[in-house]
């Protein structure tokens, strides 16, 4: 009784057990039920994750893309299907030769990217640290192996070449994952994309790449054209020989002629000869040309502008994926935590277990200034009525144990799995009811571990339940009346014998069939079947008991052994009730 709780909202009383065998399939009322129970769960899974996106979105360094565009034009011929196969191959080869490791080698030379501690980390990394020790190598040339072996100045010089080579190398595969080439469409345009940590480093990036790859473009074709012009080069002299030997023979047979049909034949070939050394000469010459004047095959048409904002880390986006996925880690830990729960949280799960005729639900809610309800003694039913005013709820439960004494349910134990779930308070609250329906009530106290409703009721009694089991006739003056329907019989002082396990005996001058001739109810507390073995031994001797239970906290298979050993010893489980639940639950 020094509870500062009081207990409301019963559910509907007769709860029958569910038939046993198959599984009852999931209802919207059990979802809802999951979700009430679990929320916190998926709640706090759920603030979990977005939390930790939060801290990055926060802590991410912003990355910056800036865009440059270029147009290509092919030089193909040929048909029209063969010109857009043709134009297509060629498109997708200049892609890829925008991400060769020329173009991308000589935007990091030309920006002096490898130098820069905030593109390249020039320090090696904990895995590649890693792959050097296992791999028996050090990421670092060691100095004093090189100083103990003699090693000047000339030994140094390479390593520094290796080691810059490496750095310059590290710095291009950076760049190689910060830009992107692609193809606009199935047009002729193509995009070259570059990220930065800046938005100006990313436009000198997309600009640099573009002007690397139409300098590119232009070498590769004036390497071609100077290929081509040797090879010209030695074509033209072995022609202008050929030209030469054919002008003679055609000379010495012009100042001699014997044949006209051989002169004709060779002033032809002479003529071949010099149609193709001309033609020849001509190529040549525009070869040449070529490698003085390379023309490359793209053109920029959009240089790369400052980004507005960050393209990377997308805050909604990342927001949005952590909210979906802690709601899905959410929901599938609390379904874990349900399916492996074992406390009541039903009532359906006590009823179904034990058999029993009724399980009620018992909601908690605070009374005024956060005291318990007292007992002073009254006169009148008026007086009675307003000192003791009805808990909403608990009148359900009283009507309940009205129609048990029909049934000659006189005697009444009410005892909890476990200590703290609220049973002196309840069997109180029952007795109190009992007596404002006009019957004459006598609540006992014979919870010997903690006698709360006799410190609560009756502090500084005198004489008790244990003075009473060794003198019959005290109980005249040790049963306090409360209201002229109401007796309280207070535990007394215990020495060491039980007054529970006392009355098990038959031996002692209190007998409950005495006291049923003259009260029409009697309420006995008795203590937690996890704290004593009173209730064994009294029970037996009861007309029935009340099991009380804790919402989210007596587990079922401590409320099933409780039963199943009051069953044993012969006692009649009248039903069950669980206390403390909440209001959501309880309605």
């Amino acid at each position: 009784m020094t509870s500062s709780t009081i207990f409301s909202g019963v559910s509907p009383i007769s709860l029958p057990a569910a038939a046993t065998g198959g599984n009852s399939p999931l209802t919207l009322r059990d979802m809802l039920f999951f979700i009430r129970m679990r929320w916190l769960w998926i709640a706090a899974t759920t603030f979990a994750f977005l939390v930790l996106a939060g801290s990055y979105v926060l802590t991410a360094e912003p990355t910056f893309v800036a865009n440059t565009q270029l147009v290509i034009v092919p030089q193909v011929s040929g048909s029209e299907a063969q010109r857009a196969f043709a134009e297509d191959a060629f498109i997708e080869g200049q892609l890829e030769i925008a991400k060769s490791s020329d173009v991308v080698g000589g935007t990091v030379t030309a920006l002096g990217l490898d130098t820069d501690p905030d593109f390249v980390d020039q320090t090696p990394s904990l895995q590649d640290r890693a792959k050097n020790w296992l791999m028996g190598a050090s990421s670092e040339p060691d100095t004093a192996s090189q100083e103990a072996a003699g090693a000047g100045p000339r030994d140094r010089q390479p390593q520094q070449q290796i080691e810059d080579g490496r750095i310059h190398d590290r710095a291009v595969a950076t760049l190689l994952n910060m830009m992107g080439v692609r193809r606009i469409g199935s047009s002729t345009i193509i995009e070259i994309s570059a990220a930065a940590s800046t938005p100006q480093q990313a436009v000198d990036i997309a600009d640099t790449l573009a002007r690397q790859y139409i300098q590119k473009n232009i070498a590769m074709k004036a390497n071609a054209s100077r290929q081509y012009s040797e090879w010209l080069t030695r074509f033209v002299s072995e022609q202008q020989r050929g030209l030469a030997e054919a002008a003679s023979a055609l000379a010495s047979f012009t100042s001699n002629p014997r044949d006209q049909f051989k002169l004709a034949e060779l002033q032809s070939a002479t003529d071949a000869r010099r149609t193709l050394y001309e033609n020849t000469l001509n190529q040549l010459t525009e070869a040449r040309q070529r490698i003085t004047y390379p023309v490359s095959d793209a053109t920029i048409v959009s240089r790369a502008t400052l980004p507005l904002s960050k393209a990377r880390p997308r805050s909604t986006l990342i927001i949005a994926f952590a909210a979906a996925v802690g709601l899905g880690v959410g929901f599938a830990l609390a379904m874990i935590r349900h399916a492996g729960d074992r406390r009541i949280v039903r009532p359906h799960q006590i009823s179904e277990a034990g058999g029993l005729p009724f399980v009620t639900l018992l909601a908690t809610s605070r009374t005024r200034n956060g005291h318990s309800a007292r007992f002073p003694a009254g006169t009148g039913s008026s007086g009675t009525a307003a000192a003791y005013p009805a808990i909403p709820g608990m009148a359900e439960l009283s009507a309940t144990v009205v129609g048990l004494r029909r049934k000659r349910r006189v005697v009444i134990g009410i005892v909890a799995v476990n200590p703290g779930s609220g049973a002196s308070t309840i069997a109180c609250e029952l007795a109190v009811l009992s007596s404002i329906s006009g019957a004459q009530t006598l609540l006992i106290d014979a919870a010997a571990q903690k006698s709360s409703l006799s410190k609560s009721i009756a502090p500084h009694s005198s004489t008790g339940l244990v003075d009473v089991l060794d003198n019959g006739e005290l109980i005249q003056t040790a049963a306090l009346s409360l209201t002229p329907t109401l007796k309280f019989l207070p535990l007394g002082k215990v020495e060491a014998v039980t007054p529970a396990i006392r009355l098990s005996s038959r031996r002692t001058q209190l007998s409950f069939a005495d006291l049923k001739k003259e009260f029409d109810a009697i309420f006995v507390d008795i203590s937690a079947f996890s704290a004593s073995s009173d209730v064994n031994a009294i029970a037996p001797e009861l007309d029935g008991v009340l099991v009380v239970t804790s919402h989210g906290h007596t587990s079922i298979d401590d409320t099933m052994h409780v039963i199943e050993t009051l069953r044993n010893v012969g006692a009649e489980i009248l039903g069950a009730i669980i206390n403390h639940a909440p209001k959501r639950i309880e309605s």
